[in-house]
């Protein structure tokens, strides 16, 4: 019988259970690389360029903003500048500024501008009235809970349409509505359809969009602020106007810049509300449908559109555009 012969290191390391080491599979062994696929490329190059990756992920949204909206507005300017024939009604693509002069000589243009921009001023006036307290008591008073409801409460007449809560203040200020209900019995009356409910309406319409800015910009306020205040012999309403005030500033311009540009703009409500009294929109939509002077109309619409670029360029220092 034979035995096979054993080193005596061999015997020690088999004795001691140390043996020669085994080399280790390396991490990546057995698993297969990834293909090299044209998916694949692209995820690593936009991986690699930030800037690419969000030129991408905006550019088709900005690309139907400058359709849609520049675009069309450039369209405007120019369809201001044509003219309409007088014998056939169709429009001659004729370079004129008769347009234009009309709309900035005429007695009817100027008297509905002023009345457009005054009615504007006043909605925005009373929607930043009713909404400061409100913003305020939603900020810095409310509990938490509190606070959610009444960001719900704020954001549910948003969620209606815009048609029926027109003609819910219509039926509300008719002669025989709630408001005339309410104030009879004081001697009262409904101020009925006008500029006052064309006012009322607009104010009660825009009044979310310009809670919602200034309710932002009053939370940003530190409570340290106003403990500081309170500290060194601050009464509340000296609080309010030197500390709270000047740092909401940019929060209710913003909230001014929503209710200012719709009531602009709008020509819907006066015709619900407003009896015979009449707005540039209602100047555009009569000039488009009845008139059939396109040219017109467009040259009425650059009114509305200068006034809020020109508002736009008066704010732009405050920093309201970064709160809308």
């Amino acid at each position: 019988m034979t035995m096979n012969a054993t080193s005596p290191a061999s015997a020690r390391n088999a004795a001691s259970g140390t043996g020669p080491a085994t080399p280790e599979p390396s991490p990546g062994a057995g698993v297969p690389r990834p293909k090299r696929t044209a998916a694949r490329r692209a995820s690593v190059f936009l991986s690699t360029h930030p800037r690419v990756r969000l030129l991408l992920l905006l550019g088709a949204p900005l690309f139907w903003l400058g359709i849609v909206y520049i675009v069309a507005l450039v369209l405007l300017l120019v369809t201001a500048f044509w003219s309409v024939d007088s014998f056939t009604g169709q429009i001659s693509q004729t370079w004129t500024l008769d347009n234009i002069i009309t709309v900035l000589t005429g007695s009817l243009y100027q008297t509905v501008t002023v009345r457009t921009v005054g009615v504007a001023l006043a909605v925005t006036i009373i929607d930043v009235a009713v909404a400061l307290p409100i913003a305020f008591f939603m900020a810095k008073v409310a509990t938490p809970r509190m606070r959610r409801i009444l960001v719900i409460a704020v954001l549910t007449p948003l969620w209606a349409s815009y048609l029926v809560k027109a003609y819910a203040w219509r039926s509300v200020l008719s002669q025989d509505g709630i408001w005339e209900w309410l104030v009879a019995p004081f001697g009262g009356s409904t101020p009925g359809y006008g500029l006052p409910a064309t006012v009322i309406t607009l104010a009660y319409l825009w009044l979310p969009y310009v809670i919602l800015p200034i309710y932002a910009g009053l939370e940003r306020v530190p409570d340290s602020l106003l403990e500081a205040s309170s500290d060194l012999g601050g009464k509340t309403w000296p609080t309010l106007r030197h500390v709270v005030l000047p740092l909401t500033m940019p929060a209710i311009i913003a909230g001014t810049i929503f209710s200012f540009s719709l009531s602009l703009g709008d020509y819907i409500t006066v015709n619900i509300v407003g009896g015979a009294s009449q707005m540039l929109g209602n100047l555009v939509y009569t000039n488009v449908g009845a008139a059939n002077n396109l040219p017109l109309a467009a040259a009425i619409a650059l009114i509305p559109i200068a006034i809020i670029f020109g508002y736009l360029f008066l704010v732009r220092r405050t920093g309201a555009l970064d709160n809308l």
